[in-house]
């Protein structure tokens, strides 16, 4: 009879367990709604064919990268303004030899168009890998 007796109340703890009021329950103030869409990402108007055109076209090979035939990728971050604008552009990693600065140089005169958030140009981050061969 005992055997039966906590069986049942063992069966019954699940039913007894959920039966909180949700109103008593506060909503945590550190909850954030992560539901942004991103529209649409930030990128360079003409398209990537000119976008690796320009960086070709513009970037000046230092003698010793020349020299030494230095290549790789140069990998650059930055933010893209609502404005169209860049700014915290950064080097991830590069190749020495001068050839980061030189793509620096060249990312601070771009124009992107601003990526679209929630329906509202939004500043967001983009990384560009730009390879470089120097001869």
């Amino acid at each position: 009879m005992k055997i039966k007796v906590l069986f049942i109340f063992i069966l019954c703890i699940p039913l007894f367990a959920d039966s909180q009021d949700n109103k008593t329950q506060q909503k945590n103030p550190y909850d954030v709604n992560y539901t942004a869409v991103t529209q649409q990402e930030p990128f360079f108007q003409a398209g990537d064919q000119a976008l690796y055109s320009y960086f070709f076209m513009n970037i000046h090979y230092p003698d010793s990268a020349i020299a030494k035939n230095i290549g790789g990728n140069v990998m650059i971050s930055f933010d893209v303004m609502a404005d169209s604008t860049l700014s915290n552009i950064a080097l991830l990693s590069g190749v020495g030899y001068g050839i980061d600065e030189e793509v620096l140089q060249i990312v601070k005169h771009l124009k992107y168009v601003p990526g679209i958030q929630n329906g509202q140009a939004t500043k967001m981050n983009v990384i560009l890998t730009v390879p470089v061969r120097a001869r």
